[in-house]
């Protein structure tokens, strides 16, 4: 029997996507001036106005309006024709300190309290919140991330692109795409099924859209040994994309976190991303997960790998940790979860000394995916690894 399955992405100038690169911008402001600054900042855009919230302890001083308006105007909203611009719009904060209670925790986790000797001042903090974490890694493509997001990323990269170089002229800001792949019965894939754009645009004719984006977008961004003559294109099924972005939608901090992981192909845990210092757990150890799922699929002990990692806060070690192969191990499976017992550190001090995460770099994750990127290097993608995994495996 084959099978399909779809994932999204939007671009950078999706109202979701807009709040997420305000938060993120936020806190790369905060942690240039402070590496060790306490974040957690939501946004919600819609017209005319970007409002902040949120908790900040920091020794830095940041000029959060001009933040604000810098992220809007340099994602393409720059004019106030389009309902919603960088210099015009209203912009409001509500920010508090990070709560004492939940500072308790993360300043010194359980074992420290309990006795436990912590080698480096890392090694005193606790997770920042509770949840659960996953990781995922696939052979599948060489970013060993599932096709469907990996290509919905490519052409929501590729609609921005040919908005900001010119080649579309007639593109906005706002848009959104999605790709169905089919695959066979061991879940290989065949072939894109259907590719669907919506993009927000000037009021030109359909038929101009639709050629445009075909030839400029879809085509450059479909791989050509996976296009057939029974691919489906829709573009704009509504007929009419022209008020979009904050205009049209009002956005939300944290609400595509699908686009930002996997895209519905594994389950996904804990909280959204934008907005959070790396003490929160909810971010840096999914980013951790992937970084031990990739490595191990690198190093060829598996070739599929999902993990699973769960936090209580104010614990620093995780409360549990489940790694599931899909039967694709091979090594003894018991092998494999001692192996990353041994090689890997999940207490949120190691995880942010490992992956170096008190550097501004997260403005660069919110749009376009966190995980299997090539356009930036982040330490979660790198396989540096792999050689040692696989030669403690016996490989």
């Amino acid at each position: 029997m084959r099978r399909l399955f779809s994932s999204e992405s939007v671009t950078e100038g999706h109202p979701d996507k807009v709040a997420d690169q305000i938060s993120d911008a936020i806190l790369d402001a905060l942690i240039e001036k402070d590496p060790e600054s306490r974040v957690a900042v939501e946004t919600i855009v819609t017209r005319g106005l970007a409002f902040v919230s949120g908790e900040i302890t920091t020794r830095g001083y940041v000029d959060l309006p001009k933040v604000i308006r810098e992220t809007i105007w340099n994602i393409g909203y720059t004019r106030a024709k389009y309902g919603f611009d960088g210099e015009t719009c209203g912009v409001l904060s509500s920010i508090a300190e990070q709560s004492e209670d939940i500072a308790l925790g993360v300043n010194q986790s359980l074992e420290v309290k309990g006795g436990e000797k912590a080698e480096e001042e890392l090694d005193q903090l606790g997770a920042g919140d509770q949840g659960m974490m996953f990781g995922y890694a696939t052979n599948d493509t060489p970013e060993m991330m599932p096709l469907p997001i990996l290509l919905a990323h490519k052409l929501a990269m590729q609609l921005a692109k040919t908005r900001k170089d010119g080649t579309l002229h007639f593109l906005r800001p706002d848009g959104k795409s999605q790709v169905t792949i089919e695959y066979d019965e061991q879940w290989k894939p065949l072939r894109v099924d259907t590719v669907l754009i919506a993009a927000q645009h000037e009021d030109i004719s359909y038929a101009e859209i639709r050629e445009g984006i075909i030839n400029k977008v879809i085509m450059p961004g479909i791989p050509e040994e996976l296009r057939t003559d029974q691919m489906k294109i829709l573009i704009n099924p509504t007929g009419r994309f022209v008020k979009g972005g904050p205009q049209g939608d009002t956005g939300l901090t944290g609400r595509k976190i699908i686009v930002d992981t996997y895209g519905g192909w594994v389950p996904h845990g804990g909280g959204a991303f934008s907005g959070k210092d790396p003490t929160k757990v909810d971010r840096s150890a999914h980013y951790m997960a992937r970084y031990v799922a990739k490595n191990i699929v690198a190093a060829g002990l598996a070739d599929k790998l999902l993990i699973q990692l769960a936090y209580a806060i104010g614990k620093a070690n995780p409360v549990s940790i489940m790694i599931d192969t899909y039967g694709t191990c091979k090594i003894d499976e018991k092998k494999l979860n001692a192996l990353v017992r041994e090689v890997f550190d999940f207490r949120p001090g190691r995880i942010i000394k490992k992956l170096d995460l008190r550097k501004p770099i997260y403005l660069k994750t919110a749009a376009y995916g966190h995980f299997g990127r090539t356009d930036v290097d982040f330490t979660w993608e790198r396989t540096d690894m792999a050689a040692t995994l696989k030669s403690m495996a016996g490989l």
